[in-house]
């Protein structure tokens, strides 16, 4: 064949030996691998032989106990990974137009902007296409950046910071995020003009889990000024649970300032008239560059960099 045609053309790629390359990395045996896709275990290894010959490098190492990938092998197994995903995607979105929809959008975002940005941009994307159906998840940026890694979103509305691997993935910042304090109705820390963090680190707080940048700077803040951070904390990002938690005892709890306000407007909740210095990187959308989004995920995308520029004006 020329050479000026795709290997994967030239290599009579299969996918079934896509599948394969998937199921021997999850089971780490080519036998188990052959099972879990109903052939024998002489037919599996035919096709992964063709493949490595085809491609000239091997993929896994064979080891006395199973198979193990190779870095050749990792990036094969990666862009199978894709591969398949996105035939998938077609499928469900063929399905989705045959149905009279648009297709289905998954957004993944942190509490500030779900508060802020995500509704203004929802309301706008229902009543211009309401063929459209979205689906947002609110977490942690780590916990959205698995998911977005996994193909199971779009695109997100997160951070990213330093440990995050960042090789196959467009950021667009959007703003800042500042942090409060807020408080029940009533709370005894409400009657003080400015509570200093001697003050606030004797006082009872929910916070974010160990290990969580907010978590870290909120401690940090205390240990600056000489203090001991606060010593009964109760650590969660379950915003319902803390709402509800602070009603009904004299916690304070450190969110973004987006996500008090929308409860002090609901008088759920007051914002404590202290200026807390452990401040929150940059948000910002965030794309992956190996994964072509549907026009659906595009439509959606766009309303939101409208709605962002109109809420938060240029990026941050």
């Amino acid at each position: 064949m020329p050479q000026n045609i795709p290997w994967f053309v030239r290599a009579r790629l299969k996918t079934r030996q896509l599948m394969l390359l998937i199921a021997i990395d999850e089971e780490g045996n080519i036998h188990r691998a052959a099972e879990t896709l109903a052939m024998s275990q002489p037919a599996a290894s035919k096709l992964l032989k063709d493949l490595e010959e085809m491609i000239g490098v091997p993929l896994f190492e064979r080891l006395p106990r199973g198979m193990s990938p190779t870095w050749y092998g990792e990036t094969m197994i990666r862009h199978a990974r894709i591969a398949l995903a996105s035939l998938g995607e077609a499928g469900a979105e063929i399905e989705a137009l045959k149905g009279g929809l648009a297709g289905n959008i998954a957004v993944g975002a942190i509490a500030g902007p779900a508060m802020s940005l995500l509704p203004t941009a929802l309301a706008r994307i229902a009543r211009q296409h309401p063929d459209l159906r979205v689906s947002l998840l609110v977490e942690s940026s780590d916990v959205l950046l698995e998911r977005l890694e996994q193909n199971r979103l779009d695109f997100l509305v997160a951070r990213l910071f330093e440990r995050h691997d960042k090789r196959y993935l467009h950021y667009q910042a959007l703003a800042e995020e500042d942090i409060c304090a807020i408080a029940r109705p009533g709370h005894p820390i409400l009657a003080l003009d400015a509570p200093d963090l001697a003050e606030l680190a004797r006082a009872s707080w929910i916070v974010p889990p160990e290990g969580s940048v907010l978590r870290h700077r909120f401690e940090l803040m205390f240990r600056s000024a000489g203090q001991q951070p606060p010593r009964q904390v109760l650590a969660t990002t379950a915003l319902m649970f803390m709402t509800k938690m602070l009603q009904e005892s004299d916690y304070l709890a450190v969110v973004p300032v987006d996500v008090a306000r929308h409860y002090a407007e609901h008088a759920m909740v007051r914002i404590v008239p202290v200026d807390l210095s452990c401040r929150m990187d940059s948000f910002g959308i965030i794309t992956r560059t190996d994964w072509l989004l549907s026009p659906g995920a595009r439509t959606v995308l766009r309303a939101l960099q409208e709605t962002a520029t109109e809420i938060y004006g240029s990026p941050a």
